[in-house]
Order: C-alpha cells, then sequence, then structure tokens
C-alpha cells in the first residue's frame, strides 16, 4: 500500500471588518451632538462601505455596521431641519441681548461724556442743537453713538432738547437724557423722535440725567420724564 501525502489546505484568512463601516456608525451617532453634521459624512460612507463589503468576496465583513452607520445618518440628516427650528429662536435672542448690551454701554458712555462736559463747562449741559459735537471730545470713540443694528448713519441717539445749556445741578435726576432715536447726528428733541420700533427687538433703552439706564418696554413710555 502506497502512502499518500495529502497537501496541506489553505490556509483561510479570516474577514476584516471595514473600517468605513465602523467609521459610518459612529459618525452617524455623533449626528446627535454636531446637529446632523456629521451624519452627512456618516451617510456617504456607509453606502460605499457597503458596496465594498458586498463587492469584497468575503475578505471584507461588517455590512450590517455599514447599513446601521447608513440608517442612523439618514436619519440625523433628515433631522437637520428641526435642529435648525430649534437652534433658531435661541440665536435670534441671543442677537437681540447682544444689541441690548451694546446699546446700554452706548448709552452709558455718552451720558458720561455729557456729564463730564458739564463739569469743564461750569455745570451747564452742551446746546442741544450741536450736543453730539459738543460732547465728542469726552467719547472715546465715535462708535459710541452707534451700536450694531441700528441705523447705518452716523449717530443712533438723541439729547433732550428741554436740557439744552441748563445747570446739570438744577435738572431732575430721573429726567431722560439721552434716548434712541434715528434723526441722526446731533439730533435733539423729546419722545417725538425717539425711535419709532423697537431695534433690538423688545425694549428701549434710555439713559437718565443721573447717568443711569433704564430699559422700558412700549407700555412704560409714558411713565418716562421729560420735563427737567
Amino acid at each position: 500500500m502506497t502512502d499518500q501525502t495529502i497537501p496541506p489546505l489553505p490556509k483561510t484568512i479570516p474577514a476584516k471588518t471595514s473600517a468605513l463601516a465602523i467609521t459610518s456608525l459612529v459618525l452617524g451617532i455623533l449626528g446627535l451632538f454636531s446637529c446632523g453634521v456629521t451624519a452627512f459624512i456618516g451617510l456617504i460612507l456607509g453606502i460605499i462601505a457597503m458596496v465594498k463589503v458586498q463587492s469584497s468576496g468575503g475578505k471584507l465583513k461588517g455590512f450590517g455596521l455599514a447599513l446601521a452607520g447608513t440608517i442612523v445618518s439618514a436619519l440625523f440628516v433628515f433631522m437637520i431641519p428641526i435642529f435648525a427650528a430649534m437652534l433658531l429662536p435661541a440665536l435670534a435672542a441671543a442677537k437681540q441681548r447682544a444689541q441690548e448690551i451694546n446699546c446700554v454701554n452706548s448709552e452709558k458712555t455718552l451720558v458720561s461724556a455729557t456729564r463730564m462736559y458739564s463739569d469743564d463747562h461750569t455745570n451747564s449741559l452742551p446746546p442741544s442743537a450741536t450736543w453730539c459735537d459738543a460732547i465728542k471730545p469726552f467719547v472715546g470713540s465715535e462708535k459710541s453713538f452707534q451700536y450694531p443694528g441700528g441705523n447705518p448713519g452716523r449717530c443712533d441717539f438723541a439729547f433732550n432738547a428741554k436740557l439744552d445749556g441748563m445747570a446739570e445741578s438744577k435738572v431732575n435726576p430721573e429726567t431722560v437724557m439721552i434716548f434712541e432715536s434715528d434723526s441722526g447726528w446731533n439730533a435733539s428733541g423729546g419722545r417725538e423722535i425717539m425711535s419709532s420700533h423697537l431695534r433690538n427687538g423688545r425694549i428701549f433703552v434710555v439713559a437718565l440725567a443721573d447717568g443711569s439706564i433704564q430699559t422700558v418696554n412700549q407700555s412704560q413710555l409714558d411713565s418716562l420724564r421729560w420735563d427737567p
């Protein structure tokens, strides 16, 4: 009986898990935290991974992972409009708040400059017809006469004309001194030239003669003091 040598069986190389499939699933899950941004990439990689696994002749595995990544990614891609609808109101509110803060800071600077002018002019407030020019040397930057969201003009505020050249010490501290207005540089007057719309979305900002800043809504305008 002749011995026959049986040739060794070829080694079977185990199939590798597709890295694209794993990446697709990870990016799809991260879509929850990136508002769907990473899900776009995950969706593309998931489709590519499924094609490569199917055409690999068994050398690659992970079709289920790729399918899961594609489904999860697609889910978050379709949810992007929902994420946007949720974020837009918050962004709008943040923008309004930022504009309100800028307006308050501008009026603080202007009313402070007005009082500094008074100190340098024997207690007299500036002439209402040229108040911007008068206090400009006491204002650090002309940008303080403006704030984002206002008119594209040179000044977004006005001076209470009833305080024209008055002695600061004789003005009631609660009197409006600086207020929002669309009337431009050196604008002065009263409520009639006050900004006709709520530029920061919900309130008006006014600076009083004592240097304090008040925010009032439409219904509170009648409570403002204009007579010194």
